[in-house]
C-alpha cells in the first residue's frame, strides 16, 4: 500500500520557510538541533533545508561582523527586561537604509518563525489587527500545530492600509492548521448603548469570553502620533487622540490606549469597541509583541512595563533604542 503523497508547497511558501530557517541558523545563531526541535522535524531535515537555501540563493554566506551583534542584542534585551525571548531583525547590509516597508517585511519574516517557535499544541491564540500583524500572516509558512485555536481579538474593521481585521486571524489559523474563531461583530459601534447591547448578545458574549482564557496573544502596538492607524481607520478623531495623549497615553494596543506603565486608559472609543480588553491580553501566558520602528519605542516600553510582552520581535534600530530606554 502506497503512503499518501504530502501536499506540495508553492514556491513562495517554500522560500518563506527556507528563509525563516536560515534566519534562525545564520541570524539568531541557533544550532541545527535546536531549530529541528522548534520545528518538530529531524535534524537531517534542517540540514537539507539549509543546503537548499544556499543552492537556491535564499541565503548568501559571508563574513560580516555586524551580523554577530544580533544574538548579543537579543540577549541584552532579554536580561534588561526579563523577557522569555527576543528576536531582532537585522538589515542585510548596515550601510543601506531600509524603507519602512522593507523593514516591516524583514521583521515579519522573523516574527513568522517566532510564532512557530512560541505556539504549542493545544494553545488558544488571540490575533490582533494591523499592518504589522498582516505582514506576519503573509510571511508565515504552512506548519500545522495540533489542536490549536486562533481567535480574533478585534471585531471586523477595514482601512485603506490593511484588509479586514478577520483576514489576519483567518490567515494565521490557516497556516497553523488551526480552528478559527472570528468575532461576528463590527470592531467599532456607533453608540455606547448599542455596543453594550451587542456585547450582551449570547453569541458575541461567548466569543468575548473566549478571549479571557488565551494561552498566547499575537499583536503589535501603535504610537499616539497624529498618523496612527486608529485615526487613519476612522476609529477615533484627532481631538479624541489629543485628549488621550493629554491623559498620559503612550501607545495603542488592540485599539485601546495604554499609559506609560501599560495600564488601560478608558477614553473614547474604548466604550464603543468590540475587542479584547488589555486585561485579557495581560492574562495570556505567552504574549508575542511584534514592533517595527523607533517611533514606537515608548509604546513598546509601555507594553513591557505593563506585563504585556513575554516574547518580543523588533528591528535593530528599535532594539538599540530599547536598550537605551
Amino acid at each position: 500500500m502506497h503512503k499518501p503523497t504530502p501536499p506540495q508547497r508553492n514556491s513562495a511558501e517554500k522560500e518563506a520557510l527556507l528563509s525563516n530557517v536560515a534566519l534562525l541558523y545564520y541570524g539568531e545563531g541557533l544550532t541545527q538541533g535546536e531549530i529541528a526541535k522548534r520545528m518538530k522535524v529531524s535534524r537531517a531535515t534542517i540540514v537539507n533545508m539549509l543546503r537548499e537555501s544556499r543552492d537556491l540563493g535564499v541565503v548568501e554566506i559571508r563574513v560580516d561582523g555586524q551580523f554577530l551583534t544580533g544574538s548579543s542584542l537579543a540577549r541584552e534585551l532579554r536580561e534588561k527586561y526579563g523577557l522569555a525571548d527576543v528576536y531582532v531583525a537585522q538589515p542585510a547590509a548596515e550601510s543601506v537604509a531600509l524603507s519602512r516597508d522593507e523593514s516591516l517585511r524583514q521583521l515579519a519574516r522573523v516574527a513568522a518563525m517566532a510564532v512557530l517557535d512560541v505556539v504549542e499544541p493545544g494553545d488558544r491564540c488571540g490575533v490582533a489587527w494591523g499592518e504589522t500583524i498582516m505582514a506576519v500572516a503573509d510571511a508565515m509558512p504552512r506548519n500545522a500545530v495540533a489542536d490549536v485555536e486562533v481567535c480574533q481579538l478585534i471585531g471586523s474593521m477595514i482601512s485603506d492600509r490593511v484588509p479586514a481585521s478577520e483576514n489576519c486571524t483567518i490567515q494565521i489559523a490557516g497556516k497553523l492548521g488551526a480552528q478559527c474563531f472570528t468575532l461576528h461583530a463590527p470592531g467599532l459601534i456607533s453608540s455606547v448603548e448599542l455596543a453594550r447591547q451587542i456585547c450582551s448578545e449570547p453569541t458575541i458574549h461567548m466569543q468575548l469570553e473566549r478571549l479571557k482564557s488565551l494561552d498566547m496573544a499575537i499583536y503589535s502596538v501603535g504610537n499616539v502620533q497624529a498618523e496612527t492607524h486608529l485615526v487613519a481607520a476612522g476609529m477615533t478623531s484627532e481631538a479624541e487622540l489629543a485628549e488621550a495623549v493629554a491623559a498620559g497615553a503612550a501607545g495603542i494596543l488592540c485599539c485601546r490606549y495604554l499609559s506609560a506603565e501599560g495600564a488601560q486608559i478608558d477614553l473614547p472609543p474604548h466604550d464603543r469597541l468590540i475587542a479584547a480588553e488589555v486585561a485579557d491580553l495581560r492574562a495570556a501566558r505567552k504574549k508575542l509583541l511584534v514592533v517595527c520602528g523607533v517611533d514606537r519605542a515608548e509604546a513598546t516600553l509601555a507594553c513591557i512595563r505593563g506585563g504585556l510582552a513575554t516574547h518580543l520581535v523588533v528591528d535593530k534600530p528599535l532594539a538599540l533604542a530599547l536598550l537605551e530606554g
